[in-house]
């Protein structure tokens, strides 16, 4: 119902970028090109300023994307109030999520989801926890699926799996065959740490503190932005890595990757689904949430996870 213009607008400027907004869109990067530069000549305006390798919305953008975020808030509601008159579930679902959920946990879950409601359409992006925090504050999408804490009063967190960091060796390393090591072994080998910003990298961080090993001891020979980034560098034999337990069954059954116990460390987390502050989400939004929210499934790395109907 929306303008499509409006929508590669709020793409280019939720992403920050004309690359990865036609990304996001599954368009060509001219063609999210023409799509600004005729917005642009039917407002008379300058919406991005395109200077430098950033780019940035010009004071009249800022403006626009006020409206343009309402708008789509309004086509929302619009949405949820026709679907209540045949009681079907229907319209946009726009979620966010963080690396390790969309690559290893969400899939499944929309599957499950989607057979079930199939007037929905959906639309997903994924990047790290301050990211997605980022895109859900500015309304790009309606749920967000986290690893780590948001870190933002805005936001309204629920817990809708559990989620454990396992430490992965190469088979090769001479940690597979240990029955465990001691945590101060850790400063003595090369580690594969997430991103600043990824909630992966702040949990195992704030775990190591807590347990007595200061962050800055440790060897960080590469910070890599995604989860099967650091299963494939462990592979490799580039170091040793932290990651979710969902992200490593694969390689275990390969036998391409070990986990190795860690003597009197572990480190449990919760992965949440997160919402702005204020009135419940209605309509497909709320389904999702209901969905996600009866979801425990107990992950394994001899058998798939199922989620519930």
């Amino acid at each position: 119902m929306e303008n499509f213009r409006l929508t590669v607008f709020r793409a280019v400027a939720g992403q920050a970028s004309f690359r990865k907004a036609s990304e996001f869109l599954h368009l060509s990067q001219p063609a999210v090109s023409q799509h600004i530069h005729a917005l642009e000549e039917e407002l008379g305006c300058r919406l991005f300023d395109r200077s430098g390798t950033r780019t940035s919305l010009t004071p009249a953008g800022r403006l626009l994307l006020k409206y343009a975020e309402r708008s789509v808030r309004v086509l929302d509601e619009a949405r949820a109030a026709l679907s209540k008159l045949d009681g079907e579930v229907s319209g946009e679902l726009r979620l966010g999520a963080s690396t390790t959920v969309a690559q290893y946990i969400l899939p499944r879950m929309l599957g499950v989801f989607l057979k079930d409601n199939l007037k929905v359409t959906l639309s997903v992006v994924s990047g790290n926890t301050e990211e997605i925090v980022a895109l859900l504050l500015r309304d790009s999408v309606m749920l967000g699926m986290i690893e780590g804490p948001p870190r933002n009063k805005e936001v309204y967190v629920e817990k809708f799996l559990d989620d454990r960091m396992v430490l992965i060796a190469p088979a090769s390393h001479e940690w597979s065959g240990m029955g465990s090591v001691p945590l101060n072994a850790l400063a003595d080998v090369p580690l594969l740490l997430r991103e600043q910003g990824s909630g992966s990298r702040h949990v195992v961080e704030q775990a190591l503190k807590k347990a007595g090993l200061s962050p800055n001891k440790l060897q960080i020979r590469m910070a890599l932005d995604s989860t099967e980034a650091i299963v494939s560098g462990v592979e490799a034999g580039l170091g040793l890595g932290f990651v979710s337990q969902w992200a490593i069954g694969k390689a275990v059954r390969l036998g391409t990757v070990v986990p190795v116990r860690v003597e009197g460390f572990e480190i449990h987390r919760d992965l949440t689904l997160i919402r702005r502050l204020g009135p419940a989400p209605e309509g497909v939004a709320a389904a999702f949430q209901r969905f996600a929210l009866a979801q425990n499934p107990v992950p394994s790395s001899e058998r798939k996870a199922h989620f519930r109907r």
